[in-house]
């Protein structure tokens, strides 16, 4: 089903060209003796009358004759269309759908809540009419769908680099939820405008676990990070001392330079200092 045109004609055009038919039927059964010419005049002026349709701004109206699809009239205003017709109207304004928010397990197996708002328009009337039986509760049950495997695809943090998560990369998530949507809402003649996260959260039952969690795995990885910066100075500061020329080191000593660096820099507390009087041989 693809949407068309529908054949319409102003209504007030319609409407004076009915009462023309009208006076000039009563005139003829009633002044002369063409009753029968007056009669048919009469009934196809009322007959022209008989689907009028008025559209307001950012709406259509959806034709049907005797079960047969006639065409969409999206323009605005009033409207005479295919006479003993029938119509629907179906609003084209951009709406929002807010999910429920949706207990999903991510990749790794652990319960999140997740919810999303789609923002989306009818483009396609046919479609939104007769392929679906109801667009709007096709919508809400697909995006909800969706949502649940999009969320799926993803942990919902990790500490790695490279890896997509659902918190860290929001941006990237939102973007495929619109793509994978639109694909499924298609078949409803709806275009999916935009999708993003409206809450996003560990489920209460392990909230607490995933918090300690998080907190380990931040603590590892910027204790890493630290100890990457802090080779990298101390290997700065050994060749440093060797490029001047003004000492030098063996390699006892290097190794225990490198141990005070290290404690030095790595060390979540204030390192106190140890002066050394003597040798260390």
């Amino acid at each position: 089903m693809k949407e068309k045109k529908a054949f319409r004609v102003n209504g007030f055009l319609a409407a004076l060209f009915t009462l023309a038919c009208v006076v000039l039927g009563a005139y003829l059964l009633l002044m002369t003796q063409l009753e029968l010419v007056g009669i048919v005049i009469a009934l196809i002026g009322a007959a022209s009358f008989t689907a009028p349709v008025v559209v307001q701004p950012n709406q259509a109206a959806v034709v049907t004759f005797f079960g047969r699809y006639m065409g969409t009239i999206r323009e605005s205003g009033f409207w005479i269309t295919v006479p003993f017709s029938t119509y629907r109207k179906v609003s084209l304004r951009v709406r929002n759908f807010n999910s429920a928010k949706l207990k999903v397990n991510d990749i790794e197996g652990n319960p999140i809540e997740i919810a999303a708002v789609i923002v989306f328009k009818v483009v396609d009337t046919a479609k939104a009419t007769f392929d679906v039986d109801n667009y709007e509760q096709f919508v809400e049950i697909q995006s909800e769908t969706g949502l649940r495997h999009v969320a799926s695809k993803y942990p919902y943090d990790t500490f790695e680099d490279g890896g997509y998560s659902l918190r860290g990369n929001a941006e990237e998530v939102a973007l495929e939820l619109s793509q994978e949507l639109q694909a499924r809402l298609a078949v409803a003649g709806v275009e999916v405008i935009e999708a993003r996260l409206t809450h996003l959260a560990y489920s209460t039952e392990i909230a607490g676990a995933m918090l300690q969690r998080q907190q380990a795995m931040a603590i590892v990885s910027a204790r890493q990070k630290i100890v990457e910066g802090a080779v990298s100075m101390v290997a700065l500061a050994i060749a440093q001392l060797q490029a001047e020329g003004g000492v030098e080191l063996d390699e006892e000593r290097k190794a225990a330079m490198i141990n005070n660096l290290m404690v030095a820099i790595v060390s979540d507390r204030g390192a106190s200092p140890v002066i050394n009087t003597g040798s260390l041989y």
